[in-house]
């Protein structure tokens, strides 16, 4: 069990590295295999990461200060793993020597530097490293030391200021190399009002007692992606709005085409769900029939977001009724609904003025790729949602609470 901590665009977990151990802050993520943390705090270099230079949220891996720190050969699995990948980037395709010539079972040599790319148009690029992950046990008091943890120890990235433990289900995978994959983990996101502040995290459960309390729990099977099989997929088969009854999604986010694309990706490593248009645009104009406050057009400009409303809250204050919009419910295979709580629909932009305050629709449209996932599940609208991964059944349950309070039971709250 280890804690997770919010932060405005995503889900930090503490990794504990090396000896003596090195603590450093990196996302979680559903969406990818390698874990990777930044390497060399003077040297390590994020292009193009301007907003994030004056705000550096984690400190880097220096291998030097560890005694058990080493580069991974060319001879590993995960070097052949890394580098297998089909990525024009990676140095060994741009120098173009094969996978052939290169791994070899008598190869001594160290494995060559990688470049591994994310959906969204990051590049990181490093060397396969390992050294010892610490990790606590079901009580947070017990730890137990990982030899041999392979990572990527990153020197440059593009669009990646922090680094990532990647929870899809490669064998690169923090979970794979645990020994934990077959069984699962969990999580239970905090929501946004709690960006920032250390003292309240949530527990991210690997292993057997993932599986421990799920009598309340709706599952989804998990869809194969032929074109993606380490990262997990579910069918969306409808969305409804408010008391009008549901509107039926499209083929493609129930299920893969004859080129493996489509199906909906569970991603903790994006922000906001996405849905393909024109279905997204249905949804809209569902929402924009049923909600009758004053639209924020100038807000919709300057933000991006598609419906942004003046919503009324008395005296400034945000604890208002948080009721204001139509409910939204997703609608998954093998009859799982989920109501999606009110707070994962609608975000306040800034702080009320003048007793009002402009909320935004935190949905947006599936970009026009041509490849991949039709639909994509979001971390913000995961707040305050119990999501297991029960991959022994191949299946993800879904269940609203109140992250927080189930975090405070689990005394995960500093005093």
């Amino acid at each position: 069990m280890e804690p997770l901590r919010e932060v405005r665009d995503g889900y930090l977990i503490s990794l504990s590295i090396g000896t003596p151990s090195q603590v450093i802050q990196v996302y979680m993520d559903t969406g990818s295999d390698l874990t990777w943390v930044p390497c060399g705090s003077l040297s390590f270099d994020c292009m193009d990461c301007d907003d994030y230079r004056n705000n550096k949220l984690t400190a880097a891996f220096s291998p030097s200060q560890s005694s058990s720190s080493y580069r991974d050969s060319c001879a590993s699995p995960y070097c052949i793993n890394i580098h297998s990948s089909d990525n024009s980037f990676d140095p060994c395709t741009v120098a173009g020597c094969s996978l052939s010539t290169l791994v070899k079972a008598t190869c001594s040599r160290p494995c060559p530097s990688f470049a591994y790319t994310y959906g969204a148009g990051g590049i990181v690029t490093g060397t396969l490293t390992r050294d010892t992950l610490r990790v606590h046990g079901s009580d947070p008091n017990v730890t137990k030391d990982i030899p041999k943890f392979l990572f990527g120890c990153v020197g440059s990235t593009y669009h990646e200021p922090i680094g990532i433990a990647g929870f899809g289900r490669g064998a690169l995978s923090l979970p794979s190399q645990l020994g934990l994959l077959q069984k699962g983990f969990s999580h239970c996101f905090l929501a946004f009002k709690y960006a920032n502040n250390p003292n309240i995290t949530s527990p991210l459960v690997i292993g057997d007692i993932t599986l421990s309390s799920i009598d309340e729990m709706q599952f989804t099977p998990l869809l194969k992606s032929p074109m993606y099989p380490n990262y997990y997929y579910v069918g969306l088969e409808a969305i409804s709005v408010g008391n009008v009854s549901a509107t039926q999604v499209p083929l493609i986010l129930r299920e893969f085409d004859s080129r493996g694309n489509g199906g909906m990706l569970i991603d903790s490593g994006t922000t906001y769900t996405h849905l393909p248009e024109p279905f997204y645009s249905q949804i809209l104009s569902t929402l924009e029939s049923m909600i009758h406050y004053p639209r924020a057009s100038e807000v919709e400009i300057r933000t991006g977001f598609d419906l942004c409303y003046k919503v009324p809250c008395p005296n400034n204050s945000l604890i208002a009724k948080d009721n204001v919009f139509p409910s939204i419910t997703l609608h998954f295979s093998n009859n799982a609904s989920l109501v999606l709580p009110q707070g994962n629909l609608f975000y306040a932009m800034s702080a009320p003025t003048n007793s009002t305050v402009v909320k935004c629709l935190l949905f947006q449209s599936m970009d026009d790729g041509e490849y991949g996932p039709a639909g994509v599940f979001g971390s913000f609208q995961q707040q305050n949602v119990q999501v297991v991964y029960d991959l022994e059944k191949e299946r993800i349950g879904f269940q609203a609470m109140d992250c927080a309070s189930a975090a405070a039971s689990q005394g995960l709250h500093n005093k």
